[in-house]
């Protein structure tokens, strides 16, 4: 077998219909549309939301809640991920993103106080719940916090 011998199954590849093109083809004059109304003409039809002129959905469901523009959303690190860190006792955003422990970034770094640490470290955060300080600095540790993630 070559290359020049490779051909699609018999049936498998069909002729594309062409339309318009004459009253000899069976799709001629009106080209399969019908005769007049709205989908016959050229960009006619409703979009796939349009209830047929009943009050749409997102104007039927009440509104409710309030969406804040300014929220900080904090990628959150507890105490106990930290513990699966190896280093030298600087631990910082960058060493948190590469071990996996944040995905993205976003605005910025939350140390909450869930778990334990046995071993001093100096951890690098944008904030962190006052547990968390708490028990970083009863292992040895301490916890400095960086300005922000973001110029605002």
């Amino acid at each position: 077998m070559r290359l020049d011998d490779l051909a699609p199954a018999p049936g498998a590849k069909k002729a594309k219909k062409r339309v318009g093109r004459g009253c000899g083809s069976g799709l001629g004059k009106t080209a399969g549309r019908g005769t007049k109304g709205q989908k016959s003409r050229s960009g006619g039809g409703v979009p796939p939301w349009f209830e047929g002129g009943q009050m749409p959905l997102q104007r039927r469901v009440p509104k409710r809640g309030f969406n804040n523009v300014f929220k900080k959303f904090y990628s959150i690190v507890n105490i106990t991920d930290l513990e699966r860190l190896q280093g030298d006792g600087e631990i910082g955003p960058e060493q948190m993103i590469r071990a996996g422990l944040v995905g993205k970034l976003r605005d910025g770094i939350k140390l909450l106080g869930e778990g334990e640490i046995s071993r001093p470290v100096t951890i690098h955060v944008h904030k962190a719940s006052a547990a968390a300080i708490k028990k970083v600095e009863a292992a040895g540790g301490r916890v400095e916090l960086i300005a922000s993630a973001k110029k605002e």
